[in-house]
């Protein structure tokens, strides 16, 4: 009998939390022996998948544009393109088409009308997005026999409750093995890091004012974009005073970023809640993986992560003044820090890439088509 194979759809590979989990994921199937194959884009964390000799591996040019009708232009040629590239499997019976986010619509809706499987990991929450989004999110749970969501929080604002599995994201272990938990030295850094985008709702502005309020402190800011972007950025924003000076350092996209988690004391996520909702905090994940506690906005999946003051803080961004309070808080106090530290690693430990990647494993690869 001939082995199922899992064909992965996933439209932007860059070094974002989606492709990482993606990256964790196929790993973990290739690992079993699974066939792979995986249709995305160049260039991001996805291209590790490369020299592994179980994969089959389908590339195309594509990146965001500054101009929303470029973006929209390019994203729907993909999806024209994904869906008619999709019918190479026509033939083929033992075929589940995985995809990642809610952006491939056009190669579910291919799945679909082949009859083939068609799993949906779902990392957004369309539902506090665009009309796009909300779009995208109606198809999903039109084509979707199983979506995969990333938070009970997330899972709930979904209309659909048949064929809806709640699987938190978890860390690769060659990534937690890169982590040095020690609360002493952490707390005598006295390091402040968050790693975000250039998006508004991501709270860059508000980091760089933390580090002016601040100085005593060091501030670490990790971009997920290139260096000319985040230049022009500072520019556009005035900004340019700042950067790379005092006790605020700004890096763009990186690789591997398990050394700046091994170089900080305190992790903060600043995503403004009226803005945007995180689904998950995979960076909180790998924050509280290095013993590092933790301030999360008040909703959202990423919520469900944190005690409020006991493995790191729920604050909102609109509350500045109340972060400023905690931070100092926290790397004044090393009792306090040391406890905080401590039962963030301990919550880590909820969050078993094993354990996480075999229930996902069954809703891809063994669940039976209901929906």
């Amino acid at each position: 009998m001939n082995k199922k194979c899992i064909v992965c759809f996933h439209l932007f590979n860059d070094y974002s939390g989606s492709p990482k989990v993606l990256n964790m994921v196929l790993k973990g199937l290739l690992g079993k022996g699974k066939k792979v194959e995986l249709v995305t884009s160049k260039g991001g964390v996805l291209d590790e998948l490369n020299t592994h000799p179980g994969i089959k591996r389908y590339s195309y040019p594509y990146h965001f544009s500054a101009n929303p009708a470029v973006t929209m232009l390019r994203y729907t040629v993909i999806q024209l393109y994904t869906f008619f590239f999709a019918f190479r499997y026509l033939f083929r019976k033992d075929v589940v088409f995985y995809i990642n986010t809610l952006l491939p619509v056009g190669p579910a809706l291919a799945g679909r009308i082949m009859g083939k499987r068609v799993v949906y990991h779902y990392h957004e929450n369309a539902f506090i997005k665009g009309a796009f989004y909300k779009v995208l999110a109606c198809c999903m749970q039109k084509l979707a026999h199983e979506i995969i969501c990333v938070s009970a929080y997330q899972a709930s604002f979904l209309k659909r409750k048949k064929g809806v599995t709640v699987i938190p994201n978890a860390l690769p272990t060659e990534f937690v093995s890169k982590l040095y938990p020690d609360a002493e030295a952490a707390f005598e850094r006295k390091t402040v890091l968050m790693l975000g985008s250039l998006k508004e709702y991501k709270g860059t502005r508000e980091f760089i004012e933390l580090a002016n309020r601040l100085p005593q402190y060091k501030f670490v800011l990790v971009i997920n974009d290139t260096q000319e972007n985040i230049d022009k950025y500072l520019s556009d924003n005035k900004l340019t005073n700042i950067k790379g000076g005092g006790n605020l350092t700004i890096y763009p996209r990186q690789i591997d970023v398990a050394i700046f988690y091994n170089a900080a004391s305190i992790v903060v996520c600043l995503t403004n809640p009226r803005l945007a909702v995180e689904t998950f905090g995979l960076t909180t994940l790998e924050a509280m993986s290095g013993g590092l506690p933790v301030i999360v906005p008040t909703v959202g999946g990423i919520a469900e992560m944190v005690v409020d003051g006991i493995n790191g803080y729920k604050t909102d961004v609109q509350e500045l003044d109340i972060i400023q309070k905690q931070i100092r808080r926290m790397l004044d106090n090393k009792v306090l820090y040391h406890s905080l530290a401590k039962e963030a690693l301990k919550c880590s430990e909820k969050y078993k890439s094993a354990e996480n990647l075999s229930i996902l494993m069954k809703s891809i690869d063994n669940g039976k088509e209901q929906y």
